[in-house]
């Protein structure tokens, strides 16, 4: 069976499976052993060379659900994304990277760039132009992310790709909060797509893990440098995340159904002053994101009105959880500016829009209604201290 004519539903529960030739079962088999036959065997299998049996079939999964080649799955989203820029960028190079961006990626760059002599630029949008007057002689690499973490920002996907085509510059880009069951990078011309598999992939707050999908040739490249950082999975978790993949497509929709419907009233909610949610015709760029995505995300972010304390709202919620990830079945709600944005300094905050009552929402399969109450009672008991 062709699995490029295969819906996504059977490539989630069916694409990436191992064989069980022995006793036939209906899951993958899993193959904990660390040391593999040497003599006579086409593969050198090893774990820390990606290439175990689960961890080779769970790669053929994700590269199938991206539109891609091929793809290797890593220990961390952070493992996927440092080891992706290291294998494109070396001394004397220059990187180009969304404003708007996660900001253990944006750490990363700062930390650890300098040490290698890697150059790179923060745009000062997220428009093609922005990405255009950023670019240098030496550029080899742009990043983008969208939506973005947490103001969810949506860049041009398709003409980020043809300027950098253009230049003969590769393209990456952080796919994590739209999964691939929401949008499709690669057939809008971007080079090499990652993933904190942690999230959406996994799904259920239990697993740690990352992926890069591309063409065959940027894959081997990653390849060389990932087993020498040795940032690979355990053949555990690699199973239990194909195992959870199964049912992403399911959960994926069902979440951003429930996002669409809680950022409508939300945005209507008096105690509320600004949603940010692609799916909602305020949002600036939601012609873009119509375009460009087959569904909006479960992932949406709002700020309370001045008078509610965002520390105090979040304490009073009994349903939704107060989680530094998101992704999982659960509803989870984080402040960005003590999480994923921490390691910025109050004036890097304030230049890209993250406030101290910035509230990232991510939804889960509850049902909506108890969703809605649980953050109407918080309100009104923190109106009431």
């Amino acid at each position: 069976m062709n699995k490029e004519n295969l819906g996504l539903n059977t490539i989630c529960t069916h694409i990436g499976e191992v064989p069980d030739e022995q006793f036939k079962g209906a899951v993958s088999p899993m193959y904990l052993s660390s040391s593999y036959e040497f003599l006579d065997v086409d593969v050198k299998r090893y774990p820390r060379y990606f290439n175990t049996p689960n961890q080779e079939h769970l790669s053929k999964k994700i590269a199938a659900l991206e539109h891609a080649e091929d793809a290797m799955i890593f220990g961390s989203g952070m493992a996927a994304i440092s080891t992706m820029f290291l294998a494109f960028l070396q001394h004397g190079d220059h990187l180009v990277v969304q404003n708007t961006l996660y900001g253990g990626t944006v750490n990363f760059i700062k930390e650890e760039f300098p040490k290698y002599g890697i150059e790179y630029t923060f745009t000062d949008g997220y428009s093609a132009n922005d990405f255009e007057k950023a670019l240098k002689s030496n550029t080899k690499l742009i990043h983008i992310e969208t939506p973005s973490n947490p103001l969810m920002t949506i860049t041009d996907i398709a003409a980020i790709a043809k300027l950098a085509k253009s230049k003969s510059i590769l393209t990456s880009i952080d796919n994590t909060f739209a999964s691939p069951v929401n949008q499709n990078p690669i057939d809008l011309g971007i080079d090499m797509v990652m993933h904190s598999a942690t999230k959406y992939m996994g799904g259920h707050s239990d697993i740690c893990a990352g992926a890069v999908a591309s063409s065959s040739e940027h894959i081997e490249k990653i390849w060389n440098v990932g087993k020498n950082l040795g940032g690979s999975l355990s053949d555990m978790t690699v199973w239990l995340l194909e195992r959870s993949m199964k049912t992403m497509g399911l959960r994926v929709k069902a979440q951003t159904a429930n996002a669409m419907e809680m950022a409508q009233w939300l945005e209507a909610h008096s105690k509320i002053s600004k949603v940010y949610y692609p799916g909602i015709e305020s949002h600036p760029e939601y012609q873009l994101a119509k375009s460009q995505m087959k569904g909006f995300g479960a992932m949406l972010s709002f700020e309370l009105t001045d008078d509610l304390d965002s520390y105090q709202f979040q304490k009073h919620l009994k349903l939704i959880k107060s989680s530094m990830s998101l992704a999982g079945v659960e509803s989870t709600v984080i402040s960005p500016h003590l999480t994923s944005h921490a390691l910025l300094t109050p004036e890097e905050r304030e230049n890209v829009g993250i406030s101290d009552q910035l509230i990232r929402f991510s939804v889960g399969i509850e049902e909506v209604k108890d969703l809605k109450t649980d953050i109407d009672q918080a309100i009104d008991c923190i109106s009431k201290l």
